[in-house]
């Protein structure tokens, strides 16, 4: 859709490849042309070992050519097969950029552990999910001005995580409440009314697993009832042998 943009994507093993005359599932081919080992940097840090390969190969599906790599890292026993629309770029360039992509599951684990989703959640169903969804975009955004964040992103630093903010906040409203105590007039009523105000806050929850103090019904067999169970065995038909 877009001229002159790189685009890495990822395909299944399935996926048809046309060499000279025949068609032939991409897994096939480099099951036949395995690559080399190369050193690659993940997201421009860490640098692992991988098992790389790559042609330029007609990939029938998009009835044009693809520049088709295969990737193997260390422990992993099957290829996974990329494919770059720009032809003119050399083979590490291409694996080492795919791994710039943005990271969904990070995101996604985010919101999850520490946005609402899980433990967390008050709201749970389709519109607790959709208003979490709004209500963490919004605490993303606002946390670019945190007084850490801001710091970081003014002298062109690695960005804090959410999760790490959070429990940032955390401790430094513990070390606000902990401070007031201690720098009241009259510690001990404020250490009382903390700790009934938390109390509330935190009240334990009946588990819903334990029946104790529950109607259960009356769960035995009605003696009034014997005859029609009787009458219901006399009257069922013999089964065929």
């Amino acid at each position: 859709m877009f001229g002159g943009v790189q685009v890495i994507a990822q395909i299944r093993s399935n996926q048809t490849v046309r060499v000279q005359k025949r068609a032939q599932p991409v897994a096939d081919y480099f099951a036949t042309h395995p690559g080399t080992p190369h050193t690659l940097r993940i997201r421009g840090g860490q640098e692992v070992v991988a098992i790389v390969g790559s042609a330029r190969l007609d990939v029938c599906a998009h009835h044009t050519k693809r520049f088709v790599v295969a990737l193997t890292y260390q422990g992993e026993d099957t290829y996974r097969s990329l494919i770059a629309s720009d032809l003119t770029w050399r083979t590490r360039d291409i694996v080492q950029g795919q791994t710039l992509r943005w990271l969904v599951e990070v995101l996604i684990q985010d919101w999850k552990s520490y946005e609402g989703w899980s433990q967390l959640t008050k709201q749970p169903g389709a519109e607790g999910a959709r208003k979490s969804v709004i209500l963490s975009l919004l605490v993303d955004h606002a946390l670019f001005f945190h007084p850490d964040q801001h710091a970081q992103l003014t002298h062109h630093l690695p960005a804090s995580t959410v999760g790490s903010l959070r429990a940032h906040g955390q401790v430094a409203c513990l070390v606000d409440v902990v401070e007031h105590l201690v720098s009241s007039e009259a510690p001990q009523e404020q250490l009382h009314r903390f700790t009934h105000a938390f109390h509330q806050v935190f009240a334990c929850s009946h588990s819903t697993k334990h029946m104790i103090q529950r109607q259960l019904g009356r769960l035995e067999p009605t003696p009034s009832l014997k005859y029609r169970a009787d009458e219901v065995m006399r009257n069922m038909p013999a089964l065929s042998t």
